[in-house]
């Protein structure tokens, strides 16, 4: 069997997901390339190696040296952004990897070469995988205005100090201003860029005051979030690169002594699944486990469509309360119309009514033990299929 034939008899979804896994750790791999290319060809004489090399000025090769650790730094924060399932990572990814196959084209440097074959080797792969990264990032006015804030200061001292150039000794370009406002706010003044009059003085303590005022919103407002993120996994949470490879899973909604045998046998048989609950003890002992947890209420939209519901090949419903999963059922039919969902009846005058909610198949615990019960003792064969089911045959 060949590969395509092989590829060609998988689902869909498995497709996606491998050629979606494919193209991210292609960018991850491109990225590190980047930078280790780029901080050897700093520290080696430069060399001539490949056909434009002999072409390309020694201030040049210089050059793609230092871009090219720039750019696999921002090629990792692309990985992240895929991750993520983010179209913004999606594009910056896609802008970046011809930059990086020309970067190491102009290194000429014979280490450069598997920079340049994974880069043109990626796009075609991200280009597959386009419609796999539709997530889109929500800032909110706080961290768009922070963002615009320190921009804005940034160009403000740029402008500014470019302007009263004359009056600064070591200003006499738009890179020198550039330079001279940002290692102002940011406080660290390497002494080499002096202010030669009151006006200049004036404008360097402005530009002070206003970079390290922007710098700290901006970590508050950019950087928050994503330490908000890491302590939510502590807490026993999924963060949101964590549910975006949940494919073709078992969603397990709710959780109670019903739910434990549940979890146990999807761990136990290597099936991928994400549990939501609000119970905090249960989200703390999941997380124990390293199971994929969300803790939300599982009758809200909102958990359901983050665990990406709609991914799921089955949706099971079993805690000790069965209003709370009529309510599950409702919430996860609506968002899956198409979807199957079975559910435990805690008590089994409530079969019909989680029917009703919207569930295909709903199991009476209490009954089905009834009848394993009196089969052993009438048949002398309920004993042998508890041991089939107990032993996962």
């Amino acid at each position: 069997m060949d590969a395509g034939t092989w590829t060609d008899r998988l689902p869909d979804n498995w497709r996606r997901m491998l050629s979606t896994r494919a193209a991210i750790t292609l960018t991850i791999l491109v990225a590190l390339l980047s930078v280790a290319t780029g901080l050897y060809n700093i520290s080696q004489e430069i060399i001539e190696f490949g056909p434009v090399a002999a072409h390309v000025p020694n201030a040049v090769q210089r050059a793609v040296g230092f871009t090219g650790v720039l750019t696999g730094f921002l090629m990792v924060g692309s990985a992240f952004a895929l991750r993520r399932g983010l179209r913004v990572g999606w594009w910056s990814t896609l802008f970046l990897l011809p930059i990086t196959a020309g970067q190491g084209l102009l290194q000429g440097s014979p280490y450069s070469l598997p920079l340049v074959v994974l880069s043109l080797v990626a796009i075609p792969t991200l280009l597959v995988t386009r419609n796999s990264f539709t997530g889109t990032v929500s800032l909110t006015a706080t961290q768009l205005g922070a963002g615009g804030a320190l921009v804005g200061v940034q160009l403000y001292g740029t402008v500014g100090a470019y302007t009263l150039r004359e009056d600064f000794d070591g200003i006499e370009t738009l890179i020198d201003a550039f330079y001279f406002t940002l290692i102002t706010s940011s406080t660290v003044g390497y002494g080499d860029i002096h202010p030669g009059s009151e006006e200049a003085q004036l404008f360097t303590m402005s530009v002070v005051v206003l970079g390290v005022a922007s710098f700290g919103i901006a970590i508050g407002a950019l950087v928050g979030p994503a330490i908000q993120a890491r302590l939510t996994k502590t807490l026993g949470k999924m963060t949101d690169s964590q549910l975006q490879t949940l494919e073709n899973h078992v969603l397990v909604l709710g959780y109670g002594e019903l739910t434990e045998p549940i979890v146990d046998v999807l761990e136990a048989g290597g099936t991928p699944f994400a549990v939501v609950t609000r119970d905090q003890e249960a989200t703390t002992a999941l997380a124990d486990r390293d199971i994929p947890v969300v803790s939300a209420d599982p009758s809200d939209e909102g958990p359901l469509e983050r665990a990406h519901i709609e991914r799921a090949r089955a949706i099971l419903v079993a805690t000790n309360d069965d209003a709370q999963d009529a309510l599950a059922i409702l919430t996860a039919r609506q968002l899956r119309p198409d979807g199957r969902i079975v559910a435990a009846a805690t008590d089994r005058e409530n079969t019909k009514k989680l029917e009703r909610a919207g569930a295909d198949e709903v199991i009476s615990p209490a009954q089905l033990g009834g009848h394993l019960l009196v089969r052993s003792a009438l048949e002398g064969g309920g004993s042998r299929l508890v041991e089939r089911i107990m032993g996962g045959e």
